[in-house]
């Protein structure tokens, strides 16, 4: 990909999809995962949403929300659960679920409280 020129804005299908990403990152990083092959999946699944959402550009404002719950299938894949619900202090941990699954402002919800935990991009 050629870098691109500070001068000239980014187009909102780019702009959604870096949105994406920083508000990922940023709850991995909240809860320190955000090592190198967990960085790369964030990769694969922006990669991957820039194909649909190129397809389909009225969805960039689901992007957000589709890349977190990629990055969360694929860790479950390979490491476990994320990110775990910090809201149920007993029972067996689970993780949160991403609300709505496909729509604007998506927030991270834990499903046996029925409780809201954040939006993506702003857990602590």
């Amino acid at each position: 990909m050629a870098p691109t020129d500070p001068s000239r804005p980014l187009d909102p299908l780019e702009q959604a999809l870096h949105a994406a990403r920083a508000r990922v990152l940023a709850d991995l990083m909240a809860g320190n995962v955000a090592e190198a092959e967990v960085v790369s999946l964030v990769e694969d699944a922006v990669t991957h949403r820039r194909w649909w959402v190129e397809q389909w550009p009225d969805g960039a404002a689901f992007v957000a929300g589709l890349v977190a719950q990629d990055v969360q299938d694929a860790l479950l894949e390979r490491y476990g659960r994320w990110p775990l619900c910090p809201v149920c202090a007993s029972g067996d941990p689970h993780a949160l679920d991403v609300e709505p699954e496909l729509g604007e402002d998506p927030h991270w919800v834990c499903g046996k409280a029925g409780v809201v935990v954040a939006p993506v991009g702003g857990l602590s």
